[in-house]
Protein backbone atom coordinates (compact mmCIF):
# COMPACT_ATOMS: atom_id res chain seq x y z
CA UNK A 1 0.00 0.00 0.00
CA UNK A 2 1.32 3.70 -0.98
CA UNK A 3 2.53 5.72 1.97
CA UNK A 4 1.09 9.32 1.97
CA UNK A 5 3.50 12.05 2.97
CA UNK A 6 2.77 15.90 3.96
CA UNK A 7 5.42 18.13 2.80
CA UNK A 8 4.73 21.44 4.40
CA UNK A 9 6.19 24.56 2.51
CA UNK A 10 7.06 24.61 -1.02
CA UNK A 11 9.99 26.30 -0.67
CA UNK A 12 13.81 24.84 -1.37
CA UNK A 13 13.25 22.21 1.27
CA UNK A 14 9.87 21.40 0.04
CA UNK A 15 10.84 20.73 -3.25
CA UNK A 16 13.73 19.12 -2.87
CA UNK A 17 11.52 16.53 -0.48
CA UNK A 18 8.55 16.04 -2.96
CA UNK A 19 11.09 14.82 -5.41
CA UNK A 20 12.78 12.24 -2.73
CA UNK A 21 9.04 10.99 -2.17
CA UNK A 22 8.17 10.48 -5.49
CA UNK A 23 12.03 8.41 -6.29
CA UNK A 24 11.09 6.15 -2.87
CA UNK A 25 7.51 5.54 -4.26
CA UNK A 26 5.79 7.65 -1.79
CA UNK A 27 2.64 9.97 -2.77
CA UNK A 28 3.14 13.15 -1.55
CA UNK A 29 1.02 16.19 -0.84
CA UNK A 30 2.34 20.04 -0.19
CA UNK A 31 0.94 22.67 1.47
CA UNK A 32 1.54 26.40 0.42
CA UNK A 33 -0.19 29.61 1.10
CA UNK A 34 0.12 30.86 -2.56
CA UNK A 35 -0.51 29.33 -5.37
CA UNK A 36 2.83 29.40 -6.13
CA UNK A 37 6.39 27.96 -5.47
CA UNK A 38 9.34 30.01 -2.98
CA UNK A 39 8.64 29.40 0.27
CA UNK A 40 11.00 32.14 2.23
CA UNK A 41 9.82 34.41 -0.75
CA UNK A 42 6.37 34.14 -0.93
CA UNK A 43 5.90 33.88 2.95
CA UNK A 44 3.33 30.86 3.64
CA UNK A 45 2.04 28.93 6.17
CA UNK A 46 -1.76 27.04 5.92
CA UNK A 47 -1.71 24.66 7.78
CA UNK A 48 -3.13 24.91 10.83
CA UNK A 49 -2.45 22.05 13.10
CA UNK A 50 -0.68 18.12 12.91
CA UNK A 51 -1.46 15.98 15.23
CA UNK A 52 -0.93 12.51 16.12
CA UNK A 53 -3.26 10.00 15.08
CA UNK A 54 -5.58 7.77 17.69
CA UNK A 55 -3.25 4.90 16.85
CA UNK A 56 -0.27 6.40 16.10
CA UNK A 57 1.93 4.37 18.48
CA UNK A 58 1.05 1.61 15.77
CA UNK A 59 0.35 3.16 12.53
CA UNK A 60 2.52 6.39 13.27
CA UNK A 61 0.06 8.02 10.90
CA UNK A 62 -0.82 12.18 11.30
CA UNK A 63 -3.70 14.14 11.10
CA UNK A 64 -2.98 17.56 9.35
CA UNK A 65 -5.61 20.51 9.42
CA UNK A 66 -5.11 23.14 6.65
CA UNK A 67 -7.58 25.78 5.85
CA UNK A 68 -7.62 27.04 1.85
CA UNK A 69 -10.38 29.95 0.86
CA UNK A 70 -11.65 29.97 4.76
CA UNK A 71 -12.08 26.75 4.30
CA UNK A 72 -11.13 23.38 6.71
CA UNK A 73 -10.06 20.54 5.28
CA UNK A 74 -8.53 17.16 7.69
CA UNK A 75 -6.46 14.70 5.75
CA UNK A 76 -4.68 11.07 7.83
CA UNK A 77 -1.04 10.92 6.07
CA UNK A 78 1.39 8.21 6.92
CA UNK A 79 4.27 10.81 7.72
CA UNK A 80 5.46 14.53 7.59
CA UNK A 81 8.02 16.45 6.26
CA UNK A 82 8.15 19.94 8.10
CA UNK A 83 9.87 22.36 5.62
CA UNK A 84 9.19 25.42 6.96
CA UNK A 85 12.26 26.34 7.65
CA UNK A 86 13.91 28.97 9.92
CA UNK A 87 13.65 32.20 8.18
CA UNK A 88 9.70 32.57 8.97
CA UNK A 89 9.60 34.92 12.09
CA UNK A 90 11.54 38.15 11.36
CA UNK A 91 13.21 39.12 14.58
CA UNK A 92 12.59 42.81 15.50
CA UNK A 93 14.11 43.38 19.30
CA UNK A 94 12.63 46.78 19.78
CA UNK A 95 13.55 46.02 23.70
CA UNK A 96 16.78 46.50 23.08
CA UNK A 97 17.56 49.96 21.39
CA UNK A 98 15.80 52.58 23.93
CA UNK A 99 13.91 55.19 22.49
CA UNK A 100 12.86 53.26 19.93
CA UNK A 101 9.50 54.91 20.69
CA UNK A 102 9.97 58.53 20.14
CA UNK A 103 12.07 58.11 16.84
CA UNK A 104 10.08 59.89 14.84
CA UNK A 105 11.67 58.21 11.66
CA UNK A 106 11.04 55.34 9.49
CA UNK A 107 11.66 52.25 10.61
CA UNK A 108 11.15 48.48 9.52
CA UNK A 109 12.59 45.25 9.36
CA UNK A 110 14.95 43.87 6.54
CA UNK A 111 12.02 41.32 5.89
CA UNK A 112 9.78 44.23 4.52
CA UNK A 113 12.63 45.63 2.21
CA UNK A 114 12.12 45.24 -1.36
CA UNK A 115 13.82 47.55 -3.26
CA UNK A 116 15.76 51.25 -2.60
CA UNK A 117 12.95 53.39 -3.89
CA UNK A 118 11.91 56.17 -1.86
CA UNK A 119 15.39 56.44 -0.02
CA UNK A 120 17.08 58.36 -1.69
CA UNK A 121 19.18 61.42 -0.33
CA UNK A 122 18.26 59.49 3.37
CA UNK A 123 20.26 59.14 5.85
CA UNK A 124 19.95 55.71 6.86
CA UNK A 125 21.01 53.36 9.77
CA UNK A 126 21.06 49.20 9.41
CA UNK A 127 21.36 47.68 12.02
CA UNK A 128 23.18 44.23 11.75
CA UNK A 129 26.35 43.14 9.92
CA UNK A 130 24.93 39.40 8.56
CA UNK A 131 24.37 38.88 4.53
CA UNK A 132 20.53 40.70 4.36
CA UNK A 133 21.91 44.16 6.34
CA UNK A 134 25.67 43.94 3.98
CA UNK A 135 23.43 43.70 0.81
CA UNK A 136 21.20 46.37 1.61
CA UNK A 137 23.65 48.62 2.77
CA UNK A 138 25.54 48.20 -0.42
CA UNK A 139 22.42 48.60 -2.63
CA UNK A 140 21.09 51.73 -0.52
CA UNK A 141 24.98 53.19 -0.19
CA UNK A 142 24.24 54.20 -3.87
CA UNK A 143 21.02 55.84 -3.94
CA UNK A 144 21.17 57.30 -0.06
CA UNK A 145 22.76 60.47 1.26
CA UNK A 146 24.52 58.27 4.09
CA UNK A 147 24.22 54.70 5.12
CA UNK A 148 25.49 53.68 8.71
CA UNK A 149 26.11 50.11 9.62
CA UNK A 150 26.06 49.11 13.53
CA UNK A 151 27.26 45.93 14.78
CA UNK A 152 27.70 44.56 18.01
CA UNK A 153 30.08 41.33 17.17
CA UNK A 154 31.57 42.52 13.29
CA UNK A 155 32.02 40.15 11.07
CA UNK A 156 34.43 38.07 8.70
CA UNK A 157 33.46 39.35 5.03
CA UNK A 158 34.64 37.80 2.18
CA UNK A 159 34.49 38.32 -1.92
CA UNK A 160 32.33 35.16 -3.75
CA UNK A 161 35.62 35.18 -5.96
CA UNK A 162 38.35 32.50 -4.25
CA UNK A 163 41.73 31.43 -5.54
CA UNK A 164 42.45 31.43 -9.23
CA UNK A 165 38.85 33.07 -9.37
CA UNK A 166 37.04 30.44 -8.81
CA UNK A 167 33.93 30.48 -6.85
CA UNK A 168 34.75 30.50 -2.54
CA UNK A 169 32.89 27.37 -1.38
CA UNK A 170 35.00 25.31 -4.62
CA UNK A 171 37.74 26.07 -2.88
CA UNK A 172 36.44 25.93 0.83
CA UNK A 173 35.00 23.21 0.93
CA UNK A 174 37.23 20.45 0.41
CA UNK A 175 37.73 17.18 1.67
CA UNK A 176 41.35 18.24 2.60
CA UNK A 177 41.08 21.62 3.86
CA UNK A 178 37.92 20.23 6.05
CA UNK A 179 40.32 17.43 7.28
CA UNK A 180 42.96 19.58 8.46
CA UNK A 181 40.18 22.23 10.04
CA UNK A 182 39.64 18.79 12.08
CA UNK A 183 42.95 17.55 12.61
CA UNK A 184 45.13 20.67 13.40
CA UNK A 185 45.77 22.31 16.99
CA UNK A 186 43.20 25.10 17.64
CA UNK A 187 45.99 27.13 17.83
CA UNK A 188 47.14 26.71 14.19
CA UNK A 189 44.04 26.23 12.88
CA UNK A 190 43.05 29.66 14.27
CA UNK A 191 45.86 31.13 12.72
CA UNK A 192 45.04 29.67 9.58
CA UNK A 193 41.49 31.09 9.87
CA UNK A 194 42.19 34.66 10.70
CA UNK A 195 45.38 34.89 8.10
CA UNK A 196 42.99 33.46 5.19
CA UNK A 197 39.91 35.61 6.49
CA UNK A 198 42.25 39.05 6.36
CA UNK A 199 43.77 38.07 2.44
CA UNK A 200 41.21 40.59 0.80
CA UNK A 201 41.88 43.16 3.54
CA UNK A 202 42.39 43.74 6.93
CA UNK A 203 38.83 43.71 8.96
CA UNK A 204 40.49 45.29 11.72
CA UNK A 205 41.02 48.63 9.81
CA UNK A 206 37.90 48.68 8.11
CA UNK A 207 35.89 48.36 11.70
CA UNK A 208 34.95 44.81 10.78
CA UNK A 209 36.84 42.23 12.74
CA UNK A 210 34.80 39.97 14.82
CA UNK A 211 34.63 40.50 19.04
CA UNK A 212 35.88 36.82 18.88
CA UNK A 213 37.37 35.91 15.80
CA UNK A 214 38.22 32.41 16.11
CA UNK A 215 34.93 31.32 16.36
CA UNK A 216 33.88 29.17 13.17
CA UNK A 217 30.94 31.39 12.33
CA UNK A 218 29.31 31.86 8.48
CA UNK A 219 31.33 34.54 7.34
CA UNK A 220 28.97 37.45 5.16
CA UNK A 221 29.99 37.29 1.50
CA UNK A 222 29.56 40.64 -0.48
CA UNK A 223 32.07 41.65 -3.22
CA UNK A 224 30.89 45.33 -2.94
CA UNK A 225 31.36 46.21 1.14
CA UNK A 226 35.02 47.16 1.58
CA UNK A 227 34.76 49.17 -1.58
CA UNK A 228 31.74 51.03 0.08
CA UNK A 229 33.55 51.53 3.54
CA UNK A 230 36.73 52.74 1.72
CA UNK A 231 35.36 56.15 0.21
CA UNK A 232 32.63 56.45 2.51
CA UNK A 233 29.48 55.49 1.30
CA UNK A 234 28.95 53.45 4.27
CA UNK A 235 30.38 53.76 8.00
CA UNK A 236 30.47 51.08 10.72
CA UNK A 237 29.46 51.71 13.75
CA UNK A 238 29.42 49.97 16.99
CA UNK A 239 26.07 49.15 18.89
CA UNK A 240 23.29 50.98 19.46
CA UNK A 241 22.86 52.39 22.92
CA UNK A 242 19.83 54.57 22.47
CA UNK A 243 18.09 56.53 19.94
CA UNK A 244 16.27 59.81 19.83
CA UNK A 245 13.69 61.88 17.95
CA UNK A 246 16.35 62.20 15.12
CA UNK A 247 19.17 60.53 16.18
CA UNK A 248 21.14 57.42 17.15
CA UNK A 249 23.58 57.22 20.18
CA UNK A 250 26.29 54.33 19.45
CA UNK A 251 28.01 52.84 22.71
CA UNK A 252 31.29 54.15 21.85
CA UNK A 253 29.79 57.21 22.91
CA UNK A 254 29.74 58.86 19.10
CA UNK A 255 26.27 60.15 17.65
CA UNK A 256 24.98 60.33 14.70
CA UNK A 257 22.43 63.38 13.91
CA UNK A 258 19.92 63.47 11.15
CA UNK A 259 18.72 59.75 11.10
CA UNK A 260 15.76 59.53 8.55
CA UNK A 261 15.43 55.49 8.32
CA UNK A 262 16.52 52.69 10.61
CA UNK A 263 16.42 48.97 9.14
CA UNK A 264 16.47 46.26 11.46
CA UNK A 265 18.38 43.45 10.09
CA UNK A 266 18.27 41.52 13.21
CA UNK A 267 17.68 38.02 11.66
CA UNK A 268 15.13 35.84 11.93
CA UNK A 269 13.25 33.14 14.77
CA UNK A 270 11.25 30.27 14.25
CA UNK A 271 8.72 28.41 15.85
CA UNK A 272 5.95 26.06 14.38
CA UNK A 273 2.49 26.56 15.58
CA UNK A 274 0.79 23.74 13.79
CA UNK A 275 2.67 21.64 15.88
CA UNK A 276 1.71 20.64 19.36
CA UNK A 277 5.14 21.44 21.95
CA UNK A 278 5.50 17.83 22.99
CA UNK A 279 6.32 17.04 19.49
CA UNK A 280 9.13 19.94 18.19
CA UNK A 281 9.67 22.63 21.17
CA UNK A 282 11.24 25.76 20.54
CA UNK A 283 13.56 27.00 22.97
CA UNK A 284 16.14 30.27 23.13
CA UNK A 285 16.14 29.45 19.39
CA UNK A 286 16.82 26.03 19.79
CA UNK A 287 15.03 22.39 19.10
CA UNK A 288 15.87 18.79 20.65
CA UNK A 289 16.28 17.00 17.16
CA UNK A 290 18.44 13.93 16.00
CA UNK A 291 20.70 15.21 13.71
CA UNK A 292 18.76 18.11 13.25
CA UNK A 293 15.64 16.20 11.77
CA UNK A 294 13.94 13.87 13.88
CA UNK A 295 12.19 14.79 17.52
CA UNK A 296 13.87 11.67 19.45
CA UNK A 297 10.57 10.56 21.91
CA UNK A 298 8.32 9.65 19.22
CA UNK A 299 6.77 5.82 19.33
CA UNK A 300 7.27 5.65 15.42
CA UNK A 301 10.35 7.92 13.55
CA UNK A 302 7.17 9.06 10.81
CA UNK A 303 8.15 13.39 11.11
CA UNK A 304 11.15 14.96 10.01
CA UNK A 305 12.51 18.61 10.03
CA UNK A 306 14.16 19.28 6.43
CA UNK A 307 16.42 22.90 6.14
CA UNK A 308 16.09 23.51 9.95
CA UNK A 309 19.71 23.74 9.62
CA UNK A 310 22.44 26.42 9.26
CA UNK A 311 25.16 24.83 7.02
CA UNK A 312 28.90 26.39 6.52
CA UNK A 313 28.12 25.42 2.50
CA UNK A 314 25.29 25.27 0.37
CA UNK A 315 21.19 24.71 1.55
CA UNK A 316 20.49 22.41 -1.38
CA UNK A 317 23.02 19.31 -1.11
CA UNK A 318 22.08 19.38 2.93
CA UNK A 319 18.42 19.53 2.59
CA UNK A 320 18.79 16.61 -0.23
CA UNK A 321 20.50 14.65 2.18
CA UNK A 322 18.40 15.10 5.14
CA UNK A 323 15.29 14.59 2.59
CA UNK A 324 16.92 11.00 0.90
CA UNK A 325 17.31 9.75 4.75
CA UNK A 326 14.13 10.57 5.49
CA UNK A 327 12.30 8.90 2.80
CA UNK A 328 14.13 6.06 3.68
CA UNK A 329 13.35 6.17 7.22
CA UNK A 330 9.45 6.55 6.61
CA UNK A 331 9.66 3.68 4.09
CA UNK A 332 11.58 1.17 7.16
CA UNK A 333 14.61 1.27 4.93
CA UNK A 334 16.64 2.84 7.62
CA UNK A 335 15.70 2.80 11.31
CA UNK A 336 17.15 5.48 14.04
CA UNK A 337 18.60 4.28 16.98
CA UNK A 338 17.10 4.59 20.72
CA UNK A 339 15.86 7.20 22.54
CA UNK A 340 18.69 7.53 24.39
CA UNK A 341 21.43 7.26 22.40
CA UNK A 342 18.99 10.13 20.20
CA UNK A 343 19.31 12.27 23.36
CA UNK A 344 23.29 11.93 23.88
CA UNK A 345 23.98 12.80 20.35
CA UNK A 346 22.04 15.61 21.00
CA UNK A 347 23.64 17.06 23.84
CA UNK A 348 27.18 15.70 22.33
CA UNK A 349 26.13 17.78 19.02
CA UNK A 350 25.47 20.94 20.74
CA UNK A 351 28.51 20.99 23.04
CA UNK A 352 30.87 20.91 19.81
CA UNK A 353 28.36 23.16 18.36
CA UNK A 354 29.01 25.76 20.92
CA UNK A 355 32.81 25.26 21.06
CA UNK A 356 32.92 26.10 17.26
CA UNK A 357 30.48 28.79 16.62
CA UNK A 358 29.74 29.73 20.46
CA UNK A 359 26.74 30.80 21.99
CA UNK A 360 24.97 33.47 19.94
CA UNK A 361 21.58 32.96 19.09
CA UNK A 362 22.24 33.19 15.67
CA UNK A 363 24.51 30.19 15.25
CA UNK A 364 22.43 27.34 17.13
CA UNK A 365 21.47 26.05 13.83
CA UNK A 366 24.98 26.47 12.84
CA UNK A 367 26.84 23.00 11.46
CA UNK A 368 30.17 21.75 9.68
CA UNK A 369 29.35 21.57 6.50
CA UNK A 370 31.28 18.44 4.63
CA UNK A 371 30.91 16.68 8.03
CA UNK A 372 26.96 16.41 8.16
CA UNK A 373 27.07 15.82 4.31
CA UNK A 374 28.75 12.65 4.89
CA UNK A 375 26.87 12.09 8.18
CA UNK A 376 23.32 11.87 6.44
CA UNK A 377 25.31 10.16 3.25
CA UNK A 378 26.48 7.47 5.88
CA UNK A 379 23.06 6.82 6.76
CA UNK A 380 21.68 5.49 3.16
CA UNK A 381 25.27 4.35 1.85
CA UNK A 382 25.96 7.29 -0.01
CA UNK A 383 29.28 7.81 0.99
CA UNK A 384 31.74 7.71 -1.02
CA UNK A 385 34.75 5.49 -0.04
CA UNK A 386 37.44 7.43 -0.97
CA UNK A 387 40.28 4.97 0.28
CA UNK A 388 38.90 2.07 -1.91
CA UNK A 389 38.55 4.51 -5.00
CA UNK A 390 42.17 5.13 -4.68
CA UNK A 391 42.98 1.89 -5.86
CA UNK A 392 40.22 1.37 -8.30
CA UNK A 393 39.99 4.79 -9.81
CA UNK A 394 43.06 6.99 -8.34
CA UNK A 395 41.98 10.34 -10.79
CA UNK A 396 38.71 10.06 -9.43
CA UNK A 397 40.03 9.66 -5.79
CA UNK A 398 42.22 12.69 -6.09
CA UNK A 399 39.31 14.87 -7.34
CA UNK A 400 37.25 13.96 -4.66
CA UNK A 401 39.30 14.47 -2.17
CA UNK A 402 41.04 17.62 -3.18
CA UNK A 403 38.22 18.88 -4.96
CA UNK A 404 34.84 20.65 -4.22
CA UNK A 405 32.51 19.03 -1.92
CA UNK A 406 28.85 19.00 -3.81
CA UNK A 407 25.79 16.59 -4.26
CA UNK A 408 27.53 15.21 -7.15
CA UNK A 409 29.80 12.86 -4.49
CA UNK A 410 26.46 11.33 -3.11
CA UNK A 411 25.39 9.82 -6.38
CA UNK A 412 28.60 7.69 -7.12
CA UNK A 413 26.84 5.09 -4.83
CA UNK A 414 24.29 4.32 -2.44
CA UNK A 415 20.74 4.53 -3.11
CA UNK A 416 19.51 6.09 -7.14
CA UNK A 417 23.21 6.41 -8.32
CA UNK A 418 23.95 8.82 -11.25
CA UNK A 419 25.51 7.48 -13.88
CA UNK A 420 26.71 10.72 -14.46
CA UNK A 421 27.93 11.43 -11.71
CA UNK A 422 31.74 10.65 -12.13
CA UNK A 423 32.02 13.15 -15.26
CA UNK A 424 30.32 15.54 -13.23
CA UNK A 425 33.02 15.55 -10.76
CA UNK A 426 35.79 15.01 -13.21
CA UNK A 427 35.08 18.43 -15.67
CA UNK A 428 33.21 20.52 -13.05
CA UNK A 429 36.11 23.16 -13.24
CA UNK A 430 35.75 23.20 -17.01
CA UNK A 431 32.67 24.04 -17.09
CA UNK A 432 32.47 26.23 -14.41
CA UNK A 433 35.61 28.43 -16.42
CA UNK A 434 33.78 27.86 -20.10
CA UNK A 435 31.20 30.83 -19.90
CA UNK A 436 34.45 33.07 -19.03
CA UNK A 437 36.75 31.56 -22.12
CA UNK A 438 35.18 34.48 -24.44
CA UNK A 439 39.37 35.28 -25.34
CA UNK A 440 41.54 32.60 -26.72
CA UNK A 441 44.72 33.13 -24.11
CA UNK A 442 47.89 30.77 -24.14
CA UNK A 443 48.14 29.17 -21.72
CA UNK A 444 50.69 28.68 -18.98
CA UNK A 445 53.77 26.03 -19.10
CA UNK A 446 54.52 26.67 -15.33
CA UNK A 447 53.89 23.55 -13.23
CA UNK A 448 50.99 24.27 -10.62
CA UNK A 449 53.13 23.91 -7.65
CA UNK A 450 49.85 23.89 -5.66
CA UNK A 451 48.98 20.71 -7.53
CA UNK A 452 52.49 18.96 -6.30
CA UNK A 453 51.87 19.98 -2.50
CA UNK A 454 48.38 18.49 -3.03
CA UNK A 455 49.61 15.46 -4.50
CA UNK A 456 51.94 15.34 -1.41
CA UNK A 457 49.40 16.05 1.29
CA UNK A 458 47.48 12.85 0.27
CA UNK A 459 50.34 10.86 -0.45
CA UNK A 460 50.98 11.48 3.32
CA UNK A 461 47.65 10.52 4.46
CA UNK A 462 47.64 7.44 2.45
CA UNK A 463 51.10 6.19 4.54
CA UNK A 464 49.38 7.46 7.75
CA UNK A 465 46.81 4.93 7.51
CA UNK A 466 48.91 2.18 6.08
CA UNK A 467 50.54 2.74 9.11
CA UNK A 468 47.87 3.01 11.69
CA UNK A 469 46.34 -0.27 10.14
CA UNK A 470 49.24 -1.84 10.22
CA UNK A 471 50.04 -0.61 13.83
CA UNK A 472 45.92 -2.33 14.83
CA UNK A 473 47.46 -5.44 12.95
CA UNK A 474 50.31 -6.30 15.09
CA UNK A 475 48.54 -4.95 18.66
CA UNK A 476 46.26 -7.43 17.57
Amino acid sequence: MEKKVAVIGAGVSGLVSLKCCVDEGLVPTCFEQTEDIGGLWRFKTTVLSVKKHPDFSSSGQWEVVTECNSKKQSAVFDAVMVCSGHHNLPHMPQESFPGIERFKGQYFHSHQYKHPGGLEEKRILVIGLGNSASDIAVELSKKAAQVFVSTRHGSWVMGRISEDGYPWDMVFHTRFRSMLRNVLPQMIRKWMMEQQMNQWFNHENYGLEPQNKYLMKEPVLNDDLPSRILYGAIKVKATVKELTETSAIFEDGTVEEKIDVIVFATGYTFSFPFLEDSLVKVEDKMVSLYKYMFPPHLEKSTLACIGLIQPLGSIFPTVELQARWATRVFKGLCTLPSERTMMVDIIQRNEKRIDLFGKSQSQTLQTNYIDYLDELASEIGAKPDILSLLLKDPKLAVKLYFGPCNSYQYRLTGPRPWQGAKSAILTQKQRILKPLKTRAVKASPDFPVSFLLKTLGFLAIVVAFVFSFSGSNLSA
